[in-house]
């Protein structure tokens, strides 16, 4: 086994992108690196960011913020042994007038009184959240030091901007073109505002305006770590590097399903991999800059990535027949079936046969890299 990272000087980050149900995928890697630790040590993270369901993950392990297993524990506890009905309405009764009330609500012209339109009720990820997370336990946990920054990051739909909302123990708010950062007190409807996939969950309302899913416009999805002060940034995906040698070649026009799943697959993926790209290049002007002894207020970030070595939606298909009947038949109406082109199903599928296998794939694909990551968190240069 590979000996436990020493302490860096640098401020590290962990930063945990959206994807549904792929989340539990950085489960398996947080517990696989976790075991390299002591079993009391803190999070080796001085800032959590997340966004959609790596919101969630990254709370779970901000509220467990001096013991890291602990807190890997109590999450990979709720991914192995969920179930599609804690998350979202997945019974024929419910699920068939929550589309009858958005189908009516779309039309209804008492815009004061108008509900949320979506494709799915998730009032019991509410539920559930409200019951496993302590929330204040995070301003505990920066006030101690074992935590400095935790932020949250939804999209507004008033004005299409990414709004970041965090809890810190010294960084200041921001503005940049289309994105904020706004100190307050994190709660369950921040969550909820940030995981709530368009179309699919209906939007959250905080304060006067409302809210979805963090992915959709976050043009800049490392902007609230490197804001929050990071040196360097472990960033856990759900992006699955090789789906562009595997696609194969259409055959017909695409349909409803193959469409949704790529708009998901783009909104979750695309944006992170060019923002890593945009920080590359800033790190090499300011090496630059640097060796010609120019003073600029940059700074270089490290980053490390870690993504999936199989195809989520090979997966989701050899575990489709667990989704409920209800939800399944729905699917069908859109053209998802158990091998359809759409990823869509591996963003839903929020069944504990599915949940458990991508933490074991997260898991051994931690442990593949984990001299290297150990490396990372260890290294001050």
């Amino acid at each position: 086994m590979a000996k436990p990272a020493v302490p860096s000087a640098k401020k590290t980050a962990l930063l945990l992108t959206g994807g549904g149900a792929r989340a539990a995928y950085q489960v398996g890697v947080l517990k696989a690196l976790a075991e390299h630790y002591p079993r009391a040590s803190p999070i080796p993270f001085k800032i959590i960011s997340g966004t959609s369901a790596g919101a969630i993950n990254g709370a779970g392990i901000a509220c467990y913020a001096s013991c890291f297993q602990l807190g890997v524990k109590k999450i990979e506890s709720v991914w192995r042994n969920f179930h599609t009905n804690q998350v979202y309405y997945s019974d024929y009764p419910r699920l068939s007038w929550h589309l009858l009330s958005s189908f009516f609500s779309a039309f209804q012209a008492d815009y004061a009184n108008k509900k949320p339109v979506s494709v799915f009720d998730n009032k019991p990820l509410k539920q559930l959240l409200t019951r496993i997370l302590d929330l204040q336990r995070i301003d505990r946990n920066i006030m101690n030091g074992y935590l400095s920054s935790f932020s949250v990051t939804a999209s507004c739909y008033n004005n299409g901007d990414s709004i970041t909302f965090f809890q810190s123990d010294h960084a200041s708010e921001w503005r940049r073109a289309k994105r904020c950062g706004q100190r307050t007190l994190l709660g369950v409807h921040h969550l909820m505002a940030s995981a709530a996939i368009p179309i699919m969950f209906p939007s959250v309302r905080i304060h006067q305006q409302y809210f979805g899913d963090g992915s959709v416009n976050q043009l800049a999805p490392l902007s609230a770590p490197i804001h929050l002060g990071a040196d360097k940034i472990l960033i856990i995906g759900v992006a699955d590097p090789r789906k562009s040698a595997a696609r194969h070649q259409l055959l017909h026009h695409p349909d409803l399903a193959t469409v949704s799943g790529h708009l998901l697959d783009t909104v979750f993926t695309d944006t992170l991999n060019f923002d890593l790209e945009r920080m590359q290049r800033i790190n090499r002007n300011v090496e630059t800059l640097q060796q010609h002894q120019i003073k600029t207020d940059l700074k270089p970030v490290d980053s490390f990535i870690i993504n999936p070595s199989q195809n989520f939606n090979q997966l989701a298909s050899e575990h489709f027949l667990s989704l409920p009947l209800a939800v399944r038949t729905l699917l069908r109406t859109m053209g998802i079936r158990q091998h359809s082109d759409s990823s869509l199903a591996s963003y839903l599928l929020f069944e504990q046969s599915y949940t458990s296998r991508l933490i074991e794939l997260g898991y051994h694909d931690g442990l593949a890299q984990m001299d290297a990551l150990l490396q990372f968190l260890a290294d001050d240069h």
